[in-house]
């Protein structure tokens, strides 16, 4: 098998230009039109929509890979980072608050140059134990497999494994990295979001590292889609929208990798998936602008600690039917103080019952 890497013309990408500038022109478009929308909200909403974007891009690009970090520790963390004083912050230990200064300096740094000592600096950030899933890796420096190459992305039983891709071996690397980065801090004529698109898969070609190269691969990526919106300020998350597509993002990436070096299909794969990423933080808007008329409608409605936790939380994506028995495991009290937190609210009008059958009664926000 051969991989595009090791073809001749490497790293010479082509596409059908046409096929591919109809759709990203419709894309930019709807870029444009939601982010003139974001512009039209106050400064207070458009933090608040700015926070759950970042909270969604944190949490699902590590999904994506199979690590699943806790919400509470990502918010308080992103929260700190960008100095809001927001209630309900908890402490996050040292691996979310790499993975989110890795997210920030990609986004809010957009413009600066991406570097060597950049990119080590962020693999520093994700690792900072020197270890994935406890077993030690090389970390802030390129791999080095030189007893065991080639590098191998591989799933499958012991003796039945299945080899995705193969990666340029470690003594490549300087030179192809140095070319990537040449190529990245170059002026071109490329669209930023087709410039994006081409970076996050010559990134996780390459595969620098021992481990965290998809993760690092989609801030490059986050880093010039936030040039192509001029922004530092992110309101959609196209990591959300890879999750969703887990299984496509990895089918199409391995048979590109396999391919030549025509990579239209992923670059339309890429604009499409970008394009859902657009229409999806439509809801992320009128959610945002949901949540801030409740809180207008109940600025003078006493609540206490529990309760307002437990509201933002319905707001911040729920998962499931909120019980009096979820709400006492949540808020670590007893069954009767959260039956008193309920019904408190059922007379404020804050909650009502749910609708939906099922064998405990349910309560979801009161938003007519």
């Amino acid at each position: 098998m051969r991989y595009i890497h090791q073809l001749k013309g490497w790293p010479n990408f082509t596409w059908d230009k046409a096929q591919v500038l109809e759709r990203l022109v419709q894309v930019r478009n709807k870029q444009g039109y939601l982010l003139g929308k974001m512009e039209g909200l106050g400064f207070t909403l458009k933090i608040e929509a700015g926070l759950n974007t970042l909270i969604s891009d944190v949490t699902k690009s590590s999904e994506i890979e199979g690590e699943f970090l806790d919400h509470d520790q990502v918010r308080s963390s992103v929260a700190r980072k960008l100095g809001l004083e927001i209630a309900g912050l908890v402490p996050s230990d040292r691996h979310v608050d790499g993975v989110v200064e890795m997210t920030l300096d990609a986004t809010r740094n957009h413009e600066k140059r991406l570097t060597k000592q950049r990119l080590l600096s962020w693999h520093k950030l994700l690792f900072p134990t020197g270890k994935s899933g406890g077993v030690p890796i090389v970390v802030g420096r390129w791999r080095d497999n030189s007893p065991n190459d080639p590098m191998q992305v591989v799933s499958g039983p012991l003796g039945k494994e299945r080899v995705h891709f193969e990666a340029p071996a470690s003594n490549l690397l300087e030179a192809e990295m140095s070319n990537f980065l040449d190529w990245f801090n170059k002026p071109s004529s490329y669209d930023p979001v087709l410039k994006a698109a081409v970076a996050h898969l010559w990134f996780v070609t390459i595969h620098p590292f021992d481990d965290g190269n998809g993760r690092i691969a989609r801030a490059v990526g986050d880093m010039l889609l936030a040039r192509a919106d001029a922004s530092s300020q992110r309101f959609y998350s196209l990591s959300t929208e890879i999750r969703n597509q887990r299984q496509q993002y990895y089918d199409v990436l391995e048979q590109t990798q396999k391919g030549d070096l025509n990579i239209t299909e992923w670059l339309m794969w890429f604009i499409n998936c970008l394009e859902k990423a657009v229409e999806a933080s439509e809801q992320l808007l009128q959610t945002t602008v949901q949540k801030a008329k409740f809180w207008e409608n109940h600025a003078s409605t006493p609540f206490n600690e529990r309760q307002s936790k437990m509201v933002n939380k319905l707001f911040d994506g729920f998962f499931g039917k909120l019980t009096s028995s979820k709400w006492a495991k949540m808020c670590k009290c007893s069954q009767d103080t959260a039956g008193r937190d309920i019904n408190d609210l059922l007379k404020k009008q804050v909650l009502v019952k749910s609708t939906e059958g099922g064998r405990s009664t349910s309560y979801q926000l009161n938003l007519s």
